[in-house]
């Protein structure tokens, strides 16, 4: 059975950061890619980031500059970096890993 569980959300104030991680187990994250995504209630989940088999990276233009995916084949786990927090960035992040499972999510909120 696939389990994605993600941490690290929390509220944070502008200019801050996070490192939200996903930690996977019953599939191997090194023989994925893996994306992490975001959604606010009622809209749809956007990507955010992912990483390929190879390391290829992919940013949506809004986090570009600023956030970092990275895996930790060791750990079977993926993480994303959150630097140079915005308001806009409030969300629910989601792991997704390739066979179409999910996390449940974790909550990131930056308000002042």
């Amino acid at each position: 059975q696939v389990q994605l569980v993600e941490s690290g959300g929390g509220l944070v104030q502008p200019g801050g950061s996070l490192r939200l991680s996903c930690a996977a187990s019953g599939i191997e994250v090194s023989v994925y890619s893996m994306g992490w995504y975001r959604h606010t209630p009622g809209k749809q989940r956007d990507l955010v980031a992912s990483i390929g088999t190879t390391g290829n990276m992919y940013y949506s233009d809004s986090v570009k500059g600023r956030f970092a995916i990275s895996r930790d084949n060791a750990k079977n786990s993926v993480y994303l970096q959150m630097n140079n927090l915005k308001p806009e960035d409030t969300a629910i992040y989601s792991c997704r890993s390739g066979g179409n499972h999910w996390g449940q999510g974790t909550q990131v909120t930056v308000s002042s």
